[in-house]
């Protein structure tokens, strides 16, 4: 496949356009990321609902309504950086997030989180 020019020379190729999360209680679950991000719901169709985009070019969040979820580790999880990482951490707990682990790399920390269905995710210091 051929990448073609936006004018003015810019590459145009593909792009991510939703990170998709299979989930037994979409609905729930859309509901807790909702809430967590302050982004609503932009459509919902057939066992599929996407979140607004959090910006411009931004890909969309979407959870898909599946019979079993997904075993061990999951390979996609999300990294989420925030001006006050305490307070989103706190915020993620209140919504029924569950904190796993934390961990350092120099002054850089993050905590590993675990969303209500136990997909694994980030929370950072921006």
């Amino acid at each position: 496949m051929d990448n073609q020019e936006h004018p003015g020379g810019a590459r145009r190729g593909p792009r991510i356009a939703s990170l998709t999360i299979n989930s037994n209680d979409a609905d729930g679950l859309a509901g807790f990321w909702s809430e967590l991000l302050g982004l609503p719901v932009s459509a919902q169709h057939g066992g599929f609902i996407w979140l607004e985009p959090a910006g411009p070019g931004v890909p969309q969040l979407a959870f898909q309504q599946v019979d079993h979820p997904t075993e061990g580790r999951r390979r996609l999880h999300l990294d989420l950086h925030d001006d006050d990482a305490a307070a989103l951490r706190a915020k993620a707990e209140r919504l029924g997030a569950v904190f796993v682990e934390g961990h350092d790399i120099g002054d850089f920390h993050w905590d590993v989180m675990l969303d209500p269905e136990g997909n694994e995710f980030c929370i950072a210091q921006d």
